[in-house]
């Protein structure tokens, strides 16, 4: 225990929570007579709201205040666990109506192996890849532990939940919990004939959630869709599902050259499929425009709370048409406060 790191998050939870001076002094004393730092309910949620408020990377951060918080550290066998984790898909599902939502497991003692909870599994063979290509390393260990999917272009992978070091378990995700959006186009039915879909919840379950120096290496978070996560990067990206040149095949566009903006054309119709599909679902997306007033109003905020606003300028601005946004024109300090959310090596 870093009793100083304990201290500064503690105070700063005094500061934006109104709590007194004895308090603070009171808690203190506690954790110093037990020679260890275990956050209650209140202390945790306010650090996993904090911690996507400062998350750097993060454009959507003006609604860090709403984020629902599961307390799940009690929670130590594996089967609950995955019991836990359907919760937290069901609930942050809701029928479409996407609820940012987190669930902390006990620190240092629960791993889960997945990327997010939700993933399409990529397999390699002859003629090349099926499926999401970033997913092939994590596809063979789930096959290894005894998974077989069905091998198409989206199998949903299963869960991979490690307690204690022993052994990791895998669980299958039943259908029914998985909400999916085919992809089609308001005004080409020929999209649709691609076959695309993508699912309605980004669910992040491989990062390490930090507080007062305490890591949770198991806590899982989504917020919603920005579009241009799936159609400029998940089905666009050439080392993803690189769908590109099939739809600019049926929009007739001219590949032969670079200077016909072909790729250019395509992103911006596969981007338009996408959130039509989503919008038309009842499926909660936002596009990367009022994405980025939505982060302007953030930016408000923090000045009004007086309050230095960090960011990581390269993952702020949109894959897509990002010099139309403001963010595009202005610097920002990319200096990482705690709590926050950190990358972590995967555990195979």
């Amino acid at each position: 225990m870093n009793l100083q790191e304990v201290q500064q998050f503690l105070e700063l939870y005094q500061l934006e929570q109104n709590e007194s001076e004895v308090w603070l002094e009171n808690r203190l004393q506690q954790i110093k007579i037990a020679e260890e730092y275990i956050p209650t309910t209140e202390e945790l949620t306010f650090g996993v709201r904090v911690a996507w408020r400062n998350s750097n990377k993060c454009i959507g951060r003006l609604f860090w205040q709403t984020l629902h918080v599961i307390d799940a550290r009690d929670i130590l066998k594996e089967e609950a666990i995955f019991t836990a984790l359907l919760e937290h898909i069901r609930y942050a599902t809701n029928d479409g109506k996407i609820r940012p939502t987190i669930t902390v497991f006990a620190s240092d003692r629960v791993r889960i192996w997945n990327h997010q909870l939700i993933r399409y599994a990529g397999y390699e063979t002859q003629s090349g890849i099926v499926g999401d290509p970033h997913s092939v390393e994590f596809t063979r260990v789930c096959e290894s532990l005894g998974w077989q999917g069905e091998r198409t272009a989206f199998d949903v992978l299963p869960l991979v939940i490690q307690v204690d070091g022993r052994e990791p378990q895998v669980f299958t995700i039943p259908d029914e919990y998985v909400l999916e959006v085919p992809i089609r186009h308001p005004e080409f039915q020929e999209v649709e004939k691609l076959g695309l879909k993508w699912y309605a919840v980004p669910i992040i379950s491989s990062m390490r959630f930090q507080m007062a120096g305490v890591d949770f290496q198991a806590a899982p978070f989504n917020g919603w869709y920005m579009g241009t996560e799936i159609g400029a990067r998940n089905l666009a990206d050439y080392d993803r599902y690189n769908m590109l040149p099939a739809v600019a095949e049926i929009f007739q566009l001219d590949t032969t050259k670079q200077s016909s903006l072909w790729r250019d054309r395509a992103l911006v119709e596969l981007n338009i499929a996408v959130l039509h599909s989503f919008k038309e679902d009842g499926v909660s997306i936002v596009d990367h425009h009022t994405a980025a007033q939505q982060f302007k109003l953030f930016e408000e905020a923090e000045e009004k709370a007086n309050r230095d606003l960090t960011g990581n300028w390269t993952w702020l601005i949109p894959p897509l048409s990002p010099a139309t946004t403001h963010i595009f024109h202005k610097p920002f300090v990319n200096v990482y406060n705690t709590p926050n959310y950190f990358y972590q090596k995967p555990p195979y």
